[in-house]
């Protein structure tokens, strides 16, 4: 991992906690056993295309959060988008959308970590609606700041915010690693095994346009066969 030397900066949580920080790829991110630990949970069960992807959607959440002055509890963003992913990830697997099997997994973690249930909400939040930025765009900083890193290094919304010596630091420390095609192949493996968990969320676009004989179920189904008389 490419990184630069830690710098003596505070960061200071809404509690009023000075937090530790230093310089990664150009980005200020506080440094916490919290964090450490966040990082090295993704890192455990995320494939390297995938740790490097919630790697650059946290110190793009970050740099925007810096930019903007945003206030925001940094070490639930870092947990936030740090996790994010967790649903692709084959130890978290199961019957639900694969964004609320993450979100569950995430505050199992945050929960293990010591936070309280209003943090572990924020990371249960963050990670369960970070598909879904226009829900996830009006609730709280700390949710709304990390679907904006996801989206950033996921869709390109909002490239021209980050400066260009910090977006090639963050590239040469997280390469993408053929992002595009992991991810479409990791999210039409979901559309292929549990389709039913995919009817109202983005990955149904991925099984319409890649998965043959894909059919997630239609929500005009469950109107037009809801067991009442007109």
């Amino acid at each position: 991992m490419n990184q630069t030397t830690a710098n003596a900066t505070q960061a200071v949580a809404p509690s009023g906690r000075a937090l530790p920080t230093r310089m990664l790829a150009g980005v200020e991110v506080p440094d916490t056993p919290l964090v450490s630990r966040a990082i090295e949970y993704a890192r455990a069960h995320c494939e390297p295309y995938l740790f490097n992807h919630v790697m650059r959607s946290w110190l793009f959440a970050a740099a925007m959060a810096g930019k903007d002055g945003t206030a925001h509890d940094p070490e639930v963003l870092a947990v936030v988008t740090l996790l994010h992913d967790l649903g692709l990830a084959e130890a978290f697997q199961g019957p639900l959308r694969f964004e609320v099997e993450g979100a569950n997994a995430a505050r199992t973690f945050a929960r293990a970590q010591g936070l309280d249930e209003h943090r572990c909400q924020l990371v249960w939040d963050g990670v369960a609606l970070n598909s879904t930025p226009s829900i996830c765009l009006h609730k709280e900083s700390e949710v709304a700041l990390g679907v904006v890193g996801v989206g950033l290094d996921w869709g390109g919304w909002g490239f021209d915010a980050i400066p260009t010596d910090v977006m090639a630091n963050i590239l040469e420390a997280f390469p993408r690693l053929q992002m595009k095609q992991r991810f479409t192949d990791d999210v039409c493996r979901i559309a292929r095994t549990r389709p039913e968990t995919t009817y109202d969320n983005f990955a149904r676009d991925f099984g319409l346009r890649f998965v043959p004989g894909y059919d997630p179920g239609s929500s005009v189904d469950a109107l037009m066969g809801a067991p009442f008389d007109e």
